[in-house]
Order: C-alpha cells, then structure tokens, then sequence
C-alpha cells in the first residue's frame, strides 16, 4: 500500500515537549530495498497534522536509523521516503526494532526484528490489502450494474461480507490485546450503535431520541486517558465531527458542550491542553455569527485562570487582550456608545436614537466593497425607514471630502456621522479593521446581529419587521 503526504516542518507551541521517565531512548533501524543514497523521515501524528520528529541519510544499501537519547511518545508514525510516499509503524513501548521492506510493497515485503506491536500491525495492514483486491472490483461491478437490481443486490451482499470480516478481525484484535495501542484506534473509529426508539404515551416514536442518545454515548469508545491516541489519525477526526457536526451550532449550546467535553478529558493533561486549544481556535477562526462568544468563554474559564498552563505570558496577554475586546461587543450585548458629528457639527449619540431597529454601518466611500454595499443599504433604508429603521453610518476615513461627496451623489440621507481622529476609539471598540461593517441593534441598542453583508441584514429586517407587523 503506498501513500502520499503533505507534511509540515514546523512544530507549533502546542506540540508537547515528549519528556518521559526513563532511560534508553530510541533506535529504528530500516532496510528499504529499491532505495539509495537519499534521505528519510520520521514523522508522527498530532492531530490533523503530521510533524517531521528525525531525519536519516540512506546509504547505497538502502540502510538508514532513526536514533534518539529520549524514548518517543507513543503513537503512530511514518516513514516518509523524498517522493513523500511513507508506511506507518507502531511506537509505542518497544522503542528498539528494526525493518525490512521494499519499495514495490511496503506491507506485503515486510520483515519486523524485535517489535510484537509491528508484527501484528503488519499483519492487519496485510489483511486489509487483501480484503481491498477483493473490494476494489466488486465496486467497480456496482458501477456497471447500477440500473440491474439483482445484480447490484449480490455485489452489495459480497461488499458487506468484505466490511464483517474486516470488522471481525478488529473486533477479535480487541478481544486478543486490548490494551495495544492498536486496539485503542480500532475502538475509537467504531460507530455508536443506537437503540430503536422508545415509543411516547401518546404512541408515537421519540423522534429526537437517537439524536440525543448519539450525542450522549458519541464519545464512549474514546479513552480520553490515553493520550497515545492525540497521535494518531483517529482522534481529531472524532474531536471535529462532535464539536462541528453534532452539537447544535449555537454559542451557548458549544460553551455548554465544550465544558462538559473538557471535565471529561481533565485527567490526561496532554489531552486536556489539545481539546482547550482547538475549541479555542475554532471559535476564535469561526465565520459563523457570534462564535467569538465562544473563544470569549475559553479565554475566561481556561487561560485567565491560568489552566492552560502551555502558553506563554506573551500569548496569553494577547488571548486576554483580544477576549476583553470581543467582550462588549457579543450578541445580546449592549453596544457601547457613540459620541459623533455630522458634517453641520451636530452631535449624535447612538444612545439617543430613537428607532425600533438601528443600522450601525461602519464604511468607507475609498473601499471597493464598500461602493457595492452602500448604495445596496442606501435604497433598503429608503423602503425600511418609515418602519421604525434608522441607520447610524460612520464614516470610517479621515478626509471629509470625498466621505462628503459620496454621501451627496448618493443621496444618503441616514445619520451620517464621522471621528476623522478616532477620538472615540471606535475601531478598538467595536473591531473594526475593515470596511464595510454591519450591525443591527434593537431599539434598547442591544446587538442582533453583526458583521453581516447587506443582503443578509434584508433578510433577518424583513422576518423582524414582519413579525412585528403581525403582533400589531
């Protein structure tokens, strides 16, 4: 079996530093025919990437060592020849082996000295290469047989019997060694089998019942004690599918998941530290409308109070700093008040605007972009104004001219205000390092929504507007 990788030579702060108690080291001792006078790496897992641990020179013999003072963590590593094609291997325990293969079929050719753990990993690998030449043509037959149902009906039964007999031989490996690290990556790749649902008193099926119980059980073949597995390609596929597609994509309901997800992993602390950094930057990274809540959360509970003991002071004063930005700014926050003046020097407090609903529009009539949008929002206001919509649009540029210009060849008739010297700190305060930035605040200035485009503040307008008209 061949494969290919991209890899990454560079180890980001969260790699932990592999310090283990005893002494020995490692030696990996490899014999790859077909290969000379080259270089070779020894790669492992961290999550969804995979890091270069050592770097060896092939001989004319095609003889090479990965060797180092201090064992390796536990995990699943790869050998990665300069084609970047790579086999992977068990380290884990036995730490001092050697192997022998060929370059036309890593598997198949191999020969293993000294490790119990790659003998039988080897022989898994093995197996799943013949249940795959059995696999591959039947699929191609499903292809052919597509349009002819009894046909398609025997290929379908003759795959399911190729995925029970992998499954088989998985379960029996679990069975045999079940505290191989093997058997810790075959437990965590399993599904949750779901129970039929419970039938209601009003004799109907619990409709949200499997849901539930996935989510409840999804995590119950993970052994969040073994931080083995953070090295390994099965754990952060199972720590993204719960987090992006099983808990429901709302800010609370994540913050309440993550808390619960990280009390469960609070005993292994490499684990812990890997479940806290990557909620934490999902949320921080997130496109989605108020994750930010979600990383304001994570700053406070976990690097505030000093739990994620792995960032530096420097880091974690910028976390801090970019969390209390974020703060008042959250949906359902109050937004902070605007003190401006319009081009007659009249005063404008956002505070004091009247209106059922106000557009707080930062803008910039120099921005590409923003000569989209503006006009866009320009005729929605005219159509919405007399429903209770105001628009507080801030010019967010410091020559007055051209903002002055815009406004009047455009006939934007909405509050315009400006801070040409940014005496309010109003980027600071409400983040802004682009242009254009929308946010809808009811009529007590709470914050709606944020960061939207033009035709999604048509949108959730029209259903808010809509519905108020109906409650008349």
């Amino acid at each position: 079996m061949k494969n290919s990788l991209k890899l990454s030579i560079f180890l980001a702060f969260l790699l932990p530093f592999f310090v283990f108690a005893g002494k020995g080291g490692f030696s990996i001792k490899i014999k790859i025919n077909g290969l000379k006078d080259t270089s070779c790496y020894l790669a492992n897992y961290y999550g969804e990437k995979q890091y270069i641990k050592d770097t060896a020179k092939v001989d004319g013999n095609g003889r090479f060592e990965f060797k180092g003072d201090e064992p390796l963590a536990g995990g699943i590593y790869l050998i990665v020849l300069p084609s970047k094609k790579y086999f992977e291997i068990i380290v884990d325990k036995e730490q001092f082996f050697s192997i022998e293969t060929d370059t036309s079929d890593y598997y198949l050719k191999m020969k293993i000295k000294g490790s119990n753990e790659n003998l039988l990993f080897c022989d898994y690998m093995k197996f799943i290469i013949s249940q795959q030449k059995i696999a591959d043509p039947l699929r191609e037959k499903q292809k052919v047989f597509k349009d002819n149902k009894d046909s398609a009906k025997i290929v379908q039964d003759k795959l399911n019997n190729v995925d029970k007999a992998v499954k088989d031989f998985k379960l029996k490996f679990m069975k045999d060694h079940p505290e191989a690290l093997l058997s810790k990556v075959f437990k965590c790749s399993q599904d949750i089998d779901l129970p039929d649902p419970p039938t209601l008193p009003n004799g109907k099926k619990d409709s949200t019942f499997v849901y539930r119980y996935y989510k409840a059980h999804f995590f119950d073949n993970i052994d969040f004690n073994d931080e083995r597995l953070l090295r390994t390609p099965v754990f952060h596929p199972k720590i993204a599918q719960y987090y992006n597609s099983v808990v429901l994509q709302h800010p609370d309901t994540l913050i309440k998941d993550a808390d619960s997800l990280i009390e469960k992993v609070k005993g292994n602390n490499e684990v812990f530290k890997y479940i806290v950094w990557y909620i934490t930057n999902q949320s921080e990274s997130s496109k989605v409308m108020g994750m930010d809540a979600v990383f304001v959360h994570m700053v406070e509970a976990y690097y505030m109070t000093n739990r994620a003991y792995w960032v530096t002071p420097t880091v974690l004063q910028k976390m801090t700093d970019r969390a209390m930005q974020l703060k008042p700014i959250l949906l359902g926050q109050k937004a902070p008040n605007l003190v401006m003046y319009d081009l007659s020097w009249k005063e404008y407090q956002l505070h004091d605007i009247k209106a059922k609903y106000t557009v707080l529009y930062f803008w910039d009539p120099d921005c590409g972009h923003c000569q989209k949008e503006t006009p866009k929002l320009g005729e929605y206001y005219k159509k919405v104004k007399s429903q209770g919509v105001e628009v507080y649009g801030v010019g967010s540029i410091s020559d007055v001219k051209p903002w002055e210009k815009y406004i009047k060849d455009h006939d934007l008739n909405w509050i315009n205000v400006i801070d040409a010297k940014n005496n309010t700190k109003y980027k600071h305060l409400y983040d802004i390092y682009s242009t254009p930035v929308v946010f809808l605040l009811d009529e007590n200035k709470i914050i709606l929504a944020k960061r939207i485009s033009v035709e999604q503040l048509e949108e959730m307008l029209d259903k808010r507007l809509k519905k108020d008209q109906e409650k008349k």
